[in-house]
C-alpha cells in the first residue's frame, strides 16, 4: 500500500484499518510485525492493537506492529528514528517546572510594571503564556521585534500591555529554558517531527510505515505525512474523508467546517481530493447502502452555510432513481432524545447504556466533553453496581488524598476552626480512634469555636466534672475524654499556630511534614496518592518560582492545583461500557454510540477569546485561529454521528437556564424538515419514561402533624415557666425535649453573636446590680467593661468586641439614668432570684418554677422585670396565654414562691437592650388586664393547660400556635414542620 487514503466516517475507523494490514501482509507475518503504524493518541494506540487481536480471528499468535503515538514518537524502540533524533535533543521541560518557571517570567513583568501579581495570579497569567506558545511551536517563529508595532494606535492600551507582556516572555522564556537545559515539549516534538521528516525524505524507510487518523491541518505533522505517503511503503489513512461532499460546497469549506482540517492538509501537500482512495476493506461490507446514507445524510447537515441555498436540489438529486428515500434511509438507527435538565439527560444516558447490556457482546460509548454529565451518568450507573471506563479521569480534589492535601493546607491557615479539624480527623487516612473523635467533638469543638489549645483542654477538663444532674461521669465517658485530650494534644502539635508566610516550596514542605504525621505513607499510596506525591514534590522542588504567600493564599493554590490535576485510576470497570471526550472518540467505535451535550457552549464549545491577542494580531503572527478547534469538533461529531447506532442527547435547560440546542443538531432538523418528512428526527419517548420513571417517588403522600402521646408515666412534671410558654404554642418540643430526652447539641463552630449578647447582657446587669446593692461606686465605664468582658469569655472575636464596644459605650449611659430612676423611691432590687411552687393536678404533683433576671420588692409588692435584646412579646400575646413568663412568675410571687412571703405583682416590665435609639426601652407586658390580675389568669390558664395533659390521649402537637411561633425550632426538622404545613393533612389543622 502507498499513497493517500480514506476510510469513510460511516466504518469502524480502527477495525477497518487493522483488517486491511492483515489482509495486505497476512501471508507475510515479518512485513507486520516490522510496519510502523502512528496514530495520533494514546488510546487510539491501545485500541488498535485490541482492534488486531478482534480481527485475527481467532489465530493464536499475532506478531503485533509497533504501534505509536504521535506526541510520543520518543518512545519508540530502535531502529525506529525518532528514538535516536530524541537522544540528540535535550530533555522536555517537566509540566508543573514550566508552569512555575512562566509564573515567574508573568509576576517579574508585573513586578517591573509596580503592579505585583500574587501566585494564583502568576499560575493564570503562565497557563495563558503556555497556550501562547504552543501555538508558536507548531505554527511559526516569532521574533520578538514582531511584536513592537503589532498593535494599531488606535487601539485599547490593554492590548499594547499584553503585547509588552508576550515580547518579555519571548526573550526571557528562551534563556530561561537555556539556562535550565531543557525545551518546551511542543518544540521539543516539533523539532523530532521535522527532523524525522528530513531524515525519511533523504532516505525514505524500507518498511511499511502508516499514518492512520491524523488531520493536523499544517505544522511538523503535515509534513511528515507528506513524506510518508510518498514513501516505497507508507501510506496515510484520513477519517472520514467526505468525497461525496459537491465541489462547489468543497470549494466553501473554511477552518470551522468538518472538513475543514482535512482540506487544508491536502493542499498543505499539493493533493487534490480526487486522488484519495477508500480504505480497501471499507468500500462494501454489512449495512454498506445504510452506512452511506447516514454518512450523506451528516455531511449533507454540516455543508459549509454559504452552499446551503441549493439543499432542495441536492435532496432531489439523492432520491433521483433511487427505490428508497436516501434521507429517511439515514435516519434508520439515529433517534434524538430531548432531556428537560443535565439530570435528566444523564438519567436517560444510563438507562441507553444499561439497556446495551441486555444483549450479549453489544458494547456501548458515551462520548461527550461535559465532564460534570459524565460525572452524573457514571452515578446514575452505579444503583446497578456499574462501574465505567471515564478516560477523562477524575480531578485528585475529588480524592480522598485530594481532600486531605485541601484539609491540612487550610488548617495551616485556620489551625483552630471547628469544622475542618473534625473533617480532618474523621478522614479515612487519618484513622484517629473513634472514642478519641467523638469525645474531642462533643467536650471542645460544638459550640463556639476555641480560641486556643489550651482552651481546647480547659474544656475537656471541664466536661470531666458532673453532670447537669450533679451526677459523676460514667467510666465510658471518661475513657473518652481520656483519648481525646490525647488526640488534642498530637492536634496542638502538628498545628501549634498559623503558619507564617512564605515561598510555595517552603509551605508545601510544612504542608506534607504535617500530612505525614496525620496520615503517614497512606497518604501515597494509590494513583490518586501517587498523584498528590508529584504534585506536592513538583512544589517542593519548584515552587520557589511563586511570589510569596500568606497561608490563605496558599490553601487556595492547593485547592486550584488539585482541581486541575487528573487522575486516571485502574480500576474494575464494565468491559462493554465506556465514557469518552470528543478526542478520545475520534477513531473509536461501539455497537451504540450515546453523543451528550449537545448544546451550543458546550458540544462545540464558544471559541476562546485569547488575553493577550485579537483576531487580526493571531493572523498577522500566523496563528491558529479559533475557528479551527469548532472545525475539528464539527469532524468529531460527524465521525461519531455517522455510526450505525446514534443517539443525540440535548437538554433544553441548563443551570437553571434555558439552552440553545447544538448548532449541529439544529442543522440536522433543519435538513429533515426540507427533506419534508413530517415525522422529524426519530425518538424514543420511552427512553424518557423509562427514566423519569427511575426516580419517581409514586402519589405524593405527606406527613401528616406529628402528635405523640406517651403514657402518663412518661410525662414531665416539673415545669419551668419558660416550658409553659412551649406547652402552649409548640407541644411536641416539650415531648421531644422531656418524654424523649433527644437534647439539642450544639453545632461546630456556632456564631456566638446573637445568643451571646443576651448572656451578656444579662451578666453585665446582675454585676452592676450587685456592685450597687453592695453601695459600691458603678458609673457607665463600669457596666461597659463588665458587657465586653462576658462578651470576651464568651468566646467572642476582636472583630465582634470592636463592634459591640461603640453599643456598649451607648448602652452604659443610659443604665445609669435607668438605675437611677428605678431605685429613687428605696425599693429592695435582688436580681437572678429562684422560686417554685407545686401544684397538684389529679393524682399528680406538679412543680411549677421560674427565675426572675431581676425583681423589686416595695411595700409587700414586686416588680418582676425581664431583660430582652430582641423584641419582647405583645401585650396581645401575654395576655392571651401565649407569653405567660412573666405572669405566671407573677403567680408565683404571689404564692410566696419568692422569700416565703406572698407579693403581689405591681408590675411585669420588659427591658429591651438594644444598644441603639433607644439604647433601653421599658415595656409594660400587659395593657387591658392589671399585673395581677393577668397574673392569677395565667394561673388558671397553666392549671387548665396541665390538667389537659394528664389525659393520656392528649397528643403533644407539633406547632399549636403557630401565628405566635417567630423562630423555627430545633425539632421542626424531627416533626417534619415542612412536608405537614404545605399540605393539606385531612385533618382539619
Amino acid at each position: 500500500m502507498q499513497g493517500w487514503y480514506s476510510i469513510p466516517a460511516h466504518r469502524p475507523f480502527l477495525e477497518d484499518l487493522a483488517a486491511g494490514l492483515i489482509a495486505e501482509y497476512g501471508a507475510d507475518p515479518d512485513g507486520l510485525a516490522e510496519a510502523v503504524i502512528l496514530l495520533p493518541n494514546r488510546r487510539g494506540a491501545r485500541d488498535l492493537a485490541e482492534a488486531f487481536l478482534k480481527m485475527a480471528n481467532g489465530r493464536s499468535a499475532v506478531l503485533l506492529p509497533r504501534i505509536l503515538a504521535l506526541g510520543d514518537l520518543e518512545t519508540g524502540e530502535p531502529p525506529f528514528e525518532a528514538a535516536d533524533i530524541a537522544v540528540s535533543l535535550p530533555p522536555a521541560v517537566d509540566p508543573m517546572r514550566r508552569r512555575f518557571e512562566l509564573a515567574r517570567v508573568a509576576a517579574a513583568h508585573a513586578e517591573a510594571r509596580d503592579e505585583p501579581l500574587d501566585a494564583r495570579g502568576a499560575l493564570d497569567m503562565a497557563d495563558a503564556l503556555a497556550g501562547f506558545l504552543d501555538g508558536l511551536a507548531t505554527r511559526s517563529e516569532v521574533r520578538p521585534d514582531e511584536l513592537d508595532g503589532l498593535v494599531p494606535a488606535d487601539q485599547a492600551l490593554h492590548w499594547a500591555e499584553a503585547a509588552g507582556l508576550l515580547k518579555h516572555t519571548l526573550v526571557e522564556w528562551p534563556r530561561r529554558l537555556e539556562a535550565l537545559g531543557v525545551l518546551d515539549a511542543a518544540v521539543r516534538r516539533a523539532e523530532i517531527l521535522d527532523r524525522l521528516t528530513d531524515q525519511w525524505e533523504a532516505r525514505p524507510p524500507h518498511h511499511p510505515v502508516i499514518a492512520a487518523g491524523s488531520n493536523e491541518a499544517d505544522g511538523p505533522v503535515a509534513r511528515l505525512l507528506g513524506v510518508i505517503a510518498r514513501a516505497p511503503q507508507g501510506c496515510v489513512v484520513l477519517p472520514g474523508l467526505d468525497e461525496g461532499l459537491a465541489d462547489s460546497a468543497w470549494a466553501e469549506v473554511g477552518e470551522a467546517h468538518a472538513q475543514g482540517a482535512i482540506k487544508a492538509l491536502l493542499k498543505t501537500n499539493g493533493l487534490d481530493r480526487k486522488e484519495v482512495r477508500t480504505w480497501p476493506v471499507s468500500a462494501g461490507g454489512e449495512g454498506a447502502t445504510r452506512g452511506r446514507a447516514r454518512r450523506r445524510v451528516i455531511n449533507e447537515s454540516l455543508r459549509p452555510a454559504e452552499a446551503t441555498s441549493d439543499w432542495l436540489n441536492v435532496l432531489d438529486q439523492l432520491r433521483k432513481g433511487q427505490a428508497t428515500d436516501p434521507v429517511r434511509e439515514g435516519l434508520k438507527g439515529l433517534t434524538v432524545v430531548n432531556a428537560a435538565n443535565e439530570e435528566e439527560a444523564a438519567a436517560v444516558c444510563a438507562v441507553l447504556m444499561r439497556e446495551v447490556l441486555e444483549t450479549p457482546d453489544k458494547t456501548c460509548a458515551l462520548v461527550t466533553p461535559d465532564q460534570a454529565l459524565a460525572r452524573r451518568v457514571e452515578a446514575r450507573l452505579a444503583r446497578w453496581g456499574l462501574a465505567v471506563d471515564d478516560s477523562a479521569g477524575a480531578p485528585l480534589s475529588r480524592s480522598h488524598q485530594g481532600r486531605l492535601l485541601g484539609l491540612v493546607a487550610r488548617l495551616m491557615a485556620e489551625p483552630l476552626n471547628p469544622i475542618l479539624i473534625l473533617a480532618l480527623i474523621k478522614h479515612a487516612d487519618v484513622r484517629a480512634h473513634p472514642r478519641a473523635v467523638r469525645g474531642l467533638e462533643d467536650a471542645a469543638f460544638r459550640g463556639p469555636a476555641p480560641r486556643s489549645w489550651d482552651e481546647v483542654q480547659a474544656r475537656i477538663l471541664a466536661a470531666r466534672g458532673r453532670d447537669d444532674r450533679g451526677k459523676a461521669r460514667p467510666p465510658w465517658r471518661l475513657a473518652r475524654l481520656d483519648a481525646a485530650e490525647d488526640l488534642a494534644t498530637r492536634l496542638a502539635d502538628i498545628f501549634p499556630g498559623e503558619a507564617p508566610d512564605g515561598t510555595a516550596d517552603v509551605l508545601a514542605t510544612g504542608l506534607v511534614e504535617r500530612i505525614e504525621a496525620l496520615a503517614g505513607a497512606c497518604a501515597w499510596t494509590g494513583p490518586e496518592g501517587e498523584a498528590a506525591a508529584r504534585l506536592m514534590a513538583g512544589l517542593i522542588e519548584h515552587g520557589s518560582a511563586l511570589p510569596e504567600l500568606s497561608a490563605a493564599a496558599f490553601a487556595d493554590l492547593i485547592e486550584a492545583l488539585a482541581q486541575d490535576q487528573t487522575v486516571r485510576a485502574d480500576r474494575a470497570s464494565h468491559p462493554r461500557l465506556r465514557i469518552l471526550g470528543a478526542i478520545e472518540a475520534r477513531l473509536v467505535r461501539a455497537d451504540r454510540m450515546i453523543l451528550a451535550g449537545l448544546e451550543e457552549g458546550v458540544w462545540p464549545r464558544g471559541a476562546s477569546a485569547d488575553p493577550f491577542l485579537s483576531r487580526p494580531m493571531r493572523q498577522k503572527l500566523g496563528l491558529a485561529s479559533p475557528e479551527q478547534r469548532l472545525g475539528l469538533a464539527a469532524h468529531d461529531f460527524a465521525q461519531a454521528a455517522s455510526a450505525p447506532e446514534v443517539y443525540l442527547i440535548q437538554s433544553e435547560r441548563r443551570d437553571g437556564q434555558p439552552a440553545v440546542p447544538s448548532r449541529w443538531l439544529w442543522r440536522l432538523e433543519t435538513l429533515v424538515k426540507g427533506a419534508e418528512i413530517p415525522e422529524g428526527l426519530p425518538t424514543r419517548p420511552e427512553v424518557l419514561a423509562w427514566a423519569r420513571a427511575l426516580d419517581e417517588a409514586g402519589a405524593f403522600s405527606p406527613a401528616s402533624r406529628p402528635m405523640p402521646s406517651p403514657p402518663l408515666a412518661s410525662r414531665p412534671l416539673y415545669w419551668p415557666v419558660t416550658d409553659i410558654e412551649r406547652l402552649t404554642r409548640d407541644p411536641y418540643v416539650i415531648w421531644a425535649r422531656k418524654v424523649a430526652r433527644l437534647d439539642v447539641l450544639s453545632p461546630p463552630n456556632e456564631a456566638v453573636d446573637a445568643r451571646l449578647r443576651g448572656s451578656a447582657i444579662h451578666a453585665a446587669f446582675e454585676d452592676f446590680s450587685e456592685k450597687l446593692n453592695r453601695g459600691e461606686t458603678a458609673d457607665a465605664a463600669t457596666f461597659e467593661g463588665l458587657y465586653l468582658d462576658a462578651l470576651r469569655a464568651g468566646g467572642m472575636d476582636e472583630a465582634g468586641l470592636a463592634r459591640e464596644a461603640a453599643l456598649a459605650r451607648q448602652t452604659a449611659a443610659e443604665v445609669i439614668s435607668f438605675e437611677a430612676e428605678r431605685r429613687q423611691d428605696g425599693r429592695r432590687v435582688e436580681v437572678e432570684q429562684r422560686g417554685e411552687q407545686p401544684l397538684q393536678i389529679g393524682a399528680r404533683r406538679h412543680m411549677i418554677s421560674a427565675r426572675a433576671d431581676r425583681v423589686e420588692i416595695l411595700d409587700g409588692g414586686i416588680h418582676i422585670l425581664d431583660f430582652k435584646t430582641g423584641a419582647p412579646p405583645t401585650a396581645k400575646e401575654v395576655e392571651a396565654g401565649f407569653a405567660p413568663q412573666l405572669t405566671l412568675t407573677g403567680a408565683l410571687a404571689a404564692r410566696g414562691a419568692f422569700g416565703g412571703r406572698a407579693l403581689e405583682p405591681q408590675g411585669l416590665t420588659y427591658v429591651r437592650v438594644s444598644g441603639r435609639e433607644p439604647p433601653i426601652a421599658v415595656q409594660e407586658a400587659t395593657k387591658e388586664m392589671g399585673p395581677a390580675d393577668a397574673s392569677e389568669a395565667a394561673w388558671a390558664g397553666v392549671i387548665e393547660l396541665l390538667t389537659a395533659y394528664e389525659n393520656d390521649t392528649e397528643p403533644y402537637r407539633s406547632r399549636l400556635a403557630p401565628k405566635f411561633i417567630k423562630y423555627a425550632s430545633e425539632y421542626d426538622h424531627l416533626a417534619r414542620v415542612f412536608e405537614w404545613n404545605s399540605a393539606d393533612d385531612g385533618g382539619g389543622e
